[in-house]
């Protein structure tokens, strides 16, 4: 706990500028008393208020927010009219709250068609094509097992279709589910290399977890904004993920693979939510610490258990009103910088909003001093959290770091849990929130989270799952840092030599 200690210090040490001269009063006037220093609006932070906004946004109102359709956009409008009354000024395009942006969206076709022998498999629901592609495939399904080396060497793939049965786990550190993704390129491309003209994976029992909970994803296609490489129309052998329950007749011999997959592209607004409290020092209003977080989630899809509303109350209704508490604080007393709050559209698509943001902001790029991402604050052991952006290589700000640290020791003292933050973690839980686009940058940027639960992007992240008084004191903690952000003279130096890499 010693390393803490000068950070008691450091929360006060933004203010020096206003110290220097009175000082100097005092040595004319040993009398004269140095003025008081601005006390913070830390109380105006209030659990009440945050619950209230929580279950609003998170509610079934909002049908889960999906990035660019209109549950996302009545939902930015909402917090827009919650911005509004408690009085921030609008910081978008135009004189309003809004920065909208296109999102480019590529998927198959519900035209699109896909066969193995008698069984005629609907998209989506039967099973899934990992990618969007435009195939035209009839061809031999043959059946190699696990795809080891022993098992290849016994059949020529080359112009076939090819079934593999998803088995073992990871051994180089990542998570299972990346594991698994992870077949559909490595393993499919090495299978495509061969000659293969399509790959159908198998779950096994381990795999059809993750089949059940991840393979909606492939529904919605790949979203990306416009012009990206992501978003090109690529004609490339399918990837097919079935579940496990087609494992009885998919390994069957002398069955053909017939598909007729078509790829659509186009694309539909989504929108950042950006408002600002300035500063009130001449020089230094000028510049902006950034508060961000995202307003989106998964939306309406297939029923878990009865519920198809992805309500999204953790990831990331705690973060964005944790912004509405943080802003009573700012407006109540403003710092000496200029304090900017954006919400990020589209983030569950890919930080598709924030990588628009920080490549066009409405302030100058150079004026953010820093960023600090609210993702995921509420749920877990309550006096646990995380702090990303702590350690090398993540780390781009070790004077931004020790502000945090001496905000979580004046604050809520929260037991701060490492692992996640480290390169080796298998969730490279790091690059998945909005902080990231900033810290390509070499922008100061940590993101505050209480990290993943069981129930993360299933319905059952609901408002009634969350620890309020835990969202509470990680919005104290998120404010503290960024009240002694916007008040210290010097903004928080930069990482020499950062360099971002996964």
């Amino acid at each position: 706990m010693n390393r803490f200690s000068p950070f008691f210090v450091a929360l006060g040490a933004g203010l020096l500028s206003l110290a220097a001269p009175q000082t100097a009063v005092a040595q004319k006037n040993p009398a004269a008393k140095p003025a008081a220093k601005p006390a913070n609006a830390e109380s105006a932070i209030r659990e009440a208020d945050i619950k209230r906004d929580l279950y609003a946004l998170a509610g079934d109102r909002f049908r889960g927010r999906e990035g660019g359709t209109l549950d996302e956009l009545k939902a930015s409008v909402w917090l827009a009219d919650q911005i509004r009354a408690i009085g921030l000024q609008p910081a978008g395009d135009d004189g309003t709250y809004f920065q909208w942006f296109n999102m480019q969206r590529t998927r198959l076709s519900k035209s699109s068609t896909l066969r193995i022998g008698t069984h005629q498999i609907k998209l989506n629901e039967d099973g899934a094509v990992t990618a969007p592609t435009n195939a035209s495939v009839n061809a031999p399904l043959v059946y190699v097992g696990t795809g080891s080396a022993a098992e290849l060497a016994k059949v020529d793939v080359k112009g076939k279709a090819v079934a593999v049965q998803i088995s073992g786990a990871p051994t180089d550190g990542i998570s299972y589910r990346r594991y698994v993704f992870g077949k559909f390129a490595g393993q499919a491309g090495e299978l495509v290399k061969a000659g293969a003209v399509a790959v159908v994976f198998i779950s096994d029992a381990p795999s059809q977890a993750l089949y059940d909970h991840w393979s909606h994803i492939y529904e919605r296609g790949r979203y990306s904004l416009p012009g990206a490489a992501s978003t090109r129309v690529v004609s490339t052998p399918p990837v097919i993920w079935l579940p496990a329950s087609a494992a009885s007749w998919a390994q069957q011999a002398g069955q053909q693979l017939t598909a007729d997959l078509k790829v659509e592209s186009f694309q539909y607004p989504s929108v950042n939510i950006v408002a600002k409290v300035p500063g009130t020092d001449a020089q230094l209003k000028k510049e902006h610490v950034l508060f961000s977080t995202h307003q989106d989630h998964d939306g309406v899809r297939a029923p878990i258990a009865g519920d198809s509303i992805y309500n999204g109350a953790d990831d990331n209704a705690t973060g964005c009103a944790a912004l509405l508490a943080i802003m009573r604080a700012f407006k109540q007393q403003p710092g000496r910088r200029s304090a900017l709050f954006v919400y990020h559209g589209a983030e569950e698509r890919g930080l598709i909003g924030s990588t628009y943001y920080a490549a066009t902001p409405t302030v100058p790029q150079s004026s953010i001093v820093a960023v600090l991402n609210a993702e995921m604050m509420g749920r877990n052991a309550p006096d646990s959290a995380a702090l990303l952006g702590f350690i090398p290589p993540h780390l781009n700000s070790s004077d931004l770091v020790k502000t945090a640290l001496a905000a979580n020791q004046a604050g809520p003292k929260f037991k701060l849990d490492t692992e996640w933050d480290k390169a080796t973690h298998p969730e490279g839980w790091y690059f998945r929130s909005d902080h990231l686009p900033y810290a390509r940058l070499g922008i100061p940027a940590v993101m505050y989270t209480s990290v993943l639960h069981v129930d993360y992007h299933t319905p059952r992240d609901e408002p009634s799952r969350i620890d309020y008084p835990k969202l509470t004191r990680m919005t104290q903690w998120m404010y503290l840092t960024g009240w002694a952000v916007a008040n210290r003279t010097v903004p928080p130096a930069r990482e020499p030599g950062f360099k971002l890499e996964r």
